[in-house]
């Protein structure tokens, strides 16, 4: 036995794939093109399995923010927050992200996953109670291991699981933060958000809502699920991130809690990890000022999730309960998933294939990812690729 014997499954597996002539672990975009096409491994294709739902990536405002702060504060700040890492531009950010939320304090963090870690490391501890839904981002996991509270789990949107866990915890509920997501990324679903306030509300604790799929694409002014809902005075911490609708890397924390200030302080992934660039601060300064500026990009993004909706559904495949951005194309076997994903590929269409256990339910799927900036004949022309594929396979 050495210290590689854990991975050996691994490569076992990787090689089955490779057999298959599927690699989807050396997929390079040898060449971006614009939101909605690249290059891969030699072929054109039309890019739905990105996370850019705005499609604000190529947005001739974010680049030029995003030079200009290169060309006047170089390229990185080669220190952390708690260092030299605090540039004007990330104070900036903060204060512009407590003002879009309408709360009193924002913090900004490295990526979004450094965001969920920093949070629930920093808020909770031993003695604390975590109450997870089962299908969380694998940072809300980390996050939660991170702080060495207790970790509770309700089933996935299941209320009345949450308010049975509640109910039994007593005082501890005073020591409890209930962790949800806003859409979650593999199915595609909302949270329950309504019922899950009026559980908080019964018994106490805090809410915490990862916003990461819904910041942009959710709520009348592009909030999330908890705007969307009519929630948010409900929830205490939302975090999220700037590399999906934002079209960036980085993540953040808002809050009406003056207490939020303090994480700075507690928190090892904030204090110890260098700070986003200045050409990520500023592209992302700008995305969120075309957020509540554009409104047309939510619009646009809601008809192009509709119309490959409707579509793939006409075509007889099984999606996700709900009508977002994300896509969830489920297939019982791998082997047809394998397949399919590499057909796909052939006919210029990329999405991503994502196998257990990073499935919720243990199957296989082809996760499509919309966004505002495709056009109605690219849509279309996804939806012809999945029609090509044999019906056995749906």
């Amino acid at each position: 036995m050495t210290i590689f014997a854990k991975l050996k499954p691994l490569a076992e597996a990787r090689e089955r794939l490779a057999a298959m002539g599927v690699d989807r672990f050396n997929v390079v975009m040898e060449e971006v093109y614009s939101a909605t096409e690249a290059r891969v491994n030699g072929r054109r294709v039309i890019l739905a399995g990105t996370n850019n739902y705005l499609g604000l990536t190529f947005d001739p405002e974010c680049i030029e923010a995003s030079c200009a702060a290169a060309r006047s504060a170089g390229t990185g700040t080669t220190g952390s927050r708690m260092a030299n890492g605090t540039l004007d531009g990330h104070l900036a950010l903060e204060k512009e992200l407590a003002d879009f939320y309408g709360c009193r304090e924002a913090i900004v963090f490295s990526t979004g996953f450094v965001a969920n870690l920093g949070m629930l490391s920093g808020l909770a501890g031993p003695g604390d109670v975590i109450m997870i839904d089962t299908d969380c981002h694998a940072s809300i996991y980390d996050g939660c291991r991170l702080s060495g509270a207790d970790i509770l789990r309700f089933r996935h949107n299941n209320v009345a699981d949450l308010d049975k866990r509640l109910r039994r915890l007593g005082e501890r509920i005073h020591r409890t933060i209930i962790v949800i997501e806003g859409i979650y990324s593999m199915l595609g679903d909302r949270a329950a958000i309504a019922e899950i306030a009026a559980v908080k509300r019964k018994y106490g604790g805090y809410l915490m809502v990862d916003e990461a799929h819904s910041l942009g694409v959710l709520g009348e002014r592009g909030r999330g699920l908890a705007e969307e809902a009519g929630v948010e005075n409900d929830v205490d911490f939302v975090v999220g991130t700037f590399s999906k609708s934002l079209g960036s890397i980085g993540g953040f924390c808002v809050s009406n809690h003056p207490e939020l200030e303090l994480i700075r302080y507690a928190s090892r992934p904030y204090v110890f990890t260098a700070s986003p660039s200045p050409a990520t601060i500023a592209s992302t300064r700008k995305a969120l000022a075309l957020i509540g500026s554009r409104p047309e990009l939510r619009q646009r993004l809601r008809e192009n999730a509709e119309q490959l909706y409707r579509g793939l559904t006409a075509l007889g495949f099984r999606l996700g309960p709900d009508v977002t951005p994300v896509i969830a194309v489920r297939m019982e076997k791998a082997e047809a998933a394998f397949a399919a994903w590499k057909q796909l590929l052939v006919e210029g269409i990329y999405v991503n294939l994502v196998l257990p256990p990073a499935t919720p339910d243990g199957g296989s799927m082809l996760r499509c990812s919309v966004s505002a900036a495709h056009t109605v004949e690219q849509i279309e022309a996804i939806r012809t690729a999945f029609e090509h594929l044999p019906a056995d396979w749906r």
